[in-house]
């Protein structure tokens, strides 16, 4: 059953994800058919970064977007949820990081940017109207994670901290999103970034059918504090994780 969504997503909350993809056609049958999502239901036009909703069980869970410039990453974005993007944004910038798309209304779904942390992790800021976010999350099919690797981990933890102090420590506080270093998964060079997380059922067998849909495996199943997880690539360069917990 889907949750609450108008009680669910404070501010700091990861509400929202979307992948920026070439072709969102090959995007739909890999992860429709990995997911089991259904999209083009009527109304699933826009949404945050204006792509097409994928839904499981009817209820949103992600969206596919058209990449706009072909210079852009193909990429998933984790979007925090905010009751005010251009005063967070703000506070971004205060703290050190940067603005790369300022406070944009989506219709009359909600208010989204882009922004940055110092060291230049990109992610996203959602200010819900009509759309609150996620219809379902934490169970297989949909999001469950979001994990930041970065090079200074004690800035991360300065940063954020700062930034979403009530979801990380507030009263009954359950993160969606932790840190790690770089080089604890990735080579040391790797930028920067968020990685979403996707729960699945059994992450050895949701990696063998990535792999046969057309993806790679960027990092083989290992174990964290959160779960078992490994990191795929998807048939259009898109890096995500599946989660086993």
């Amino acid at each position: 059953m889907a949750e609450n969504r108008a009680s669910a997503y404070g501010e700091g909350v990861p509400c929202w994800v979307d992948a920026q993809l070439p072709d969102v056609a090959a995007g739909k049958r890999f992860y429709g058919d990995l997911f089991g999502w259904t999209f083009g239901e009527p109304g699933d036009r826009e949404a945050p970064g204006a792509g097409v909703w994928a839904r499981l069980g009817g209820e949103p869970v992600a969206s596919l977007a058209p990449k706009q410039d072909g210079r852009m990453p193909t990429v998933w974005t984790v979007y925090f949820a905010t009751p005010d993007a251009e005063a967070l944004a703000d506070r971004v910038w205060a703290a050190g990081g940067q603005v790369v798309t300022a406070p944009l209304p989506v219709a009359d779904l909600g208010v989204t940017a882009l922004v940055t942390d110092p060291e230049g992790a990109v992610f996203g800021l959602w200010q819900p109207d009509r759309h609150p976010g996620f219809g379902r999350r934490h169970e297989p099919g949909t999001f469950a994670w979001a994990e930041l690797y970065a090079r200074d981990t004690e800035a991360a933890d300065d940063f954020y901290g700062g930034l979403f102090h009530d979801a990380l420590f507030g009263p009954g506080a359950q993160p969606d999103f932790g840190r790690a270093a770089v080089g604890e998964v990735f080579a040391a060079e790797m930028p920067p970034h968020f990685v979403v997380h996707f729960r699945v059922e059994d992450c050895a067998d949701a990696v063998r059918s990535a792999v046969r849909l057309g993806g790679r495996v960027q990092v083989p199943p290992f174990e964290t504090s959160y779960g078992k997880v490994a990191v795929v690539i998807d048939n259009q360069g898109a890096s995500f994780a599946v989660l086993q917990r």
